[in-house]
């Protein structure tokens, strides 16, 4: 046990940890921009200085040890902080109107103005038109770097140049849209200040909304209804389906529909495939392909591995399709009037919306996409009420799902939906089963053995490129290990895409998963093929599963890219 004296109170702990830790866990207040409980701690921002025995160390990274005697606030201390901040807005000073957590930082300590002038102007990067780069605002944090380097394994960006001209960026000085970049967005979740942001498409969406002769549509994907409400002080994990649509349609929108039902049938579309290579000696293993920086990733890393790929649409881009062709039709709306706005926790949907194949109605299928916190900035600036909006249903046509459909947000979720649509096509009954807790979980690669009809089926899920890569290495050493393999680009799956609000991390996401899986427990109907709209959709439109209108509309195909 280390006993450790913090402005003159005794606290006492069992772990070697760092002051900030400490301090944390104590509710004693230090500021931080670098920190983040999920990466380790580099001490590059010195916002979190701290005296310790005497002597200046940043608390993010100085651990503690028995006897140390620490000083949070002192005027040397509140000095030096202040400092820092001012240096970094000497820089960028338009970030004390910008929200961020520099921002944030900013007005806490009560920072109006900086003494220090702007140094040269740094570039800007707007090439990828998904991420938008503005090296003006970089603080040099460096977690930008560790999550591209450490947690997805990417390699796209990392320091150049050195002393004060260091700057971060695409590796060789080439820009996003010409580097290694697959778009996941982990960078712009992690960074405090706003240097690394979704290329802003609400400007368009209001238009929209605006302009009497549009018909304007939108869907909300699974995850979003575990995490919008943090962005309006809600509890992490609460579930805000209702509230969700009701703000929806009080800022304008024509028809809200949900994503969850595009996944229910990408399940009853993708697990038709598997059963059918399964069964015909097709290629195997059948790799998941909802995940748009994943499927940029494989194109990208592993080309070799294209095959594999499900030839099926994400849920977003199926439901794009069909607000275009099946509800144009029922409802007599020429689709060049139809505006298709998906809210989406994820940076790499911008990027998916804009590849040549997803043209399905002759049109782009999704116009826009908003991730979570840029809907969570969204509602603010309206003035929305959103923890005190009423409960609303969705719009039906496609509005229905089931609980299979909602865990498409958790990492194994498409997994465990594809389970329970298999197994009962392949007992050719309805089972009783459908939790399967083998795929369920935050672990990077999960593997499992299931016999299903007298069939051995060896799976695995993996989350964040990082693992991702692990597992495709094994595929390649071993091509017949697996039969099915689901794979997310972020930790958590969806819950932790880069599109969700900055608080997120581990523990946030554990909460969010949480709240996934409560949702489908509480569904009546919990396999997505015994969707009754889904049901429709096949007879009166679709016809047979993995058909030729089926496959015309909703699966596609993958491209080799250069990593240049």
């Amino acid at each position: 046990m280390l006993a450790v004296i913090i402005n003159g109170i005794q606290y006492q702990s069992d772990a070697d940890i760092t002051i900030l830790e400490l301090c944390k866990k104590h509710d004693i207040p230090i500021p931080y921009l670098c920190y983040h409980p999920d990466l380790k701690p580099l001490g590059n921002c010195r916002i979190c200085v701290v005296e310790a025995d005497g002597r200046v160390v940043s608390a993010c990274n100085t651990r503690i040890y028995d006897g140390m005697c620490i000083v949070t606030q002192s005027t040397n201390i509140d000095r030096l902080r202040k400092m820092v901040v001012q240096l970094m807005l000497g820089n960028c000073p338009e970030i004390l109107q910008e929200n961020s957590d520099l921002s944030r930082v900013v007005a806490k300590m009560n920072i109006h103005a900086t003494p220090f002038k702007k140094r040269q102007e740094k570039y800007t990067d707007h090439s990828a038109k998904v991420l938008l780069f503005d090296n003006n605002k970089c603080i040099m944090c460096g977690k930008c770097i560790q999550k591209c380097q450490t947690v997805q394994e990417v390699f796209a960006i990392g320091y150049s140049n050195r002393g004060h001209n260091t700057k971060v960026g695409a590796y060789l000085d080439r820009d996003l849209a010409h580097s290694v970049c697959v778009f996941c967005g982990q960078c712009s979740i992690s960074c405090p200040s706003r240097a690394i942001i979704e290329n802003d498409e609400v400007p368009l969406i209001l238009a929209a909304l605006k302009d009497p002769t549009k018909h304007v549509v939108v869907q909300p994907s699974p995850s979003t209804r575990a995490s919008i409400g943090e962005t309006q002080g809600m509890a992490v994990g609460s579930k805000v389906t209702g509230k969700l649509v009701s703000c929806l349609k009080a800022l304008g929108f024509d028809r809200v529909f949900d994503t969850c039902f595009g996944a229910d049938l990408t399940i009853v579309e993708e697990g038709t495939e598997v059963i059918d290579r399964i069964t015909n000696n097709g290629v195997l293993p059948l790799i998941t392909s909802c995940s748009p920086g994943w499927v940029l990733f494989l194109e990208r890393f592993y080309p070799d591995l294209i095959p594999l790929l499900s030839s099926c649409k994400s849920p977003m881009q199926m439901m794009g399709a069909l607000i275009k062709t099946y509800y144009a039709q029922c409802n007599s709306i020429d689709p060049k009037d139809i505006v298709s706005v998906a809210l989406m926790p994820c940076v790499a949907k911008k990027f998916e919306a804009r590849r040549p194949e997803m043209r399905a109605s002759s049109y782009q299928d999704v116009d826009y996409v908003l991730t979570t916190r840029e809907f969570g900035e969204m509602i603010t600036a309206s003035g929305i009420d959103f923890p005190n909006l009423p409960d609303t249903p969705f719009d039906s046509l496609m509005g229905t799902s089931t609980g299979a459909g909602v865990i498409f947000g958790s990492t194994g979720g498409v997994m465990e939906a594809a389970l329970r649509f298999t197994a009962d096509k392949l007992e050719n009954k309805d089972l009783e089963k459908v939790e399967y807790y083998e795929v369920r979980g935050m672990r990077g690669v999960k593997e499992a053995h299931l016999t299903i009809a007298g069939i051995d089926l060896n799976i695995a899920v993996s989350n964040g490129l990082a693992n991702a890569r692990k597992l495709l290495d094994l595929v390649q050493k071993e091509p017949s290990r697996f039969h099915f393999i689901e794979v997310m680009a972020c930790e958590g799956g969806c819950i932790g895409g880069g599109g969700q609000p900055q608080s997120t991390c581990k523990e946030i996401i554990k909460q969010r998963s949480e709240a996934i899986y409560s949702i489908d427990k509480n569904f009546s109907i919990r396999k997505s093929h015994k969707n009754p709209e889904i049901i429709k959709l096949y007879k009166e439109f679709l016809g047979e599963p993995g058909g030729h209108h089926a496959h015309k509309l909703l699966h596609t195909h993958y491209t080799k890219r250069n990593r240049q």
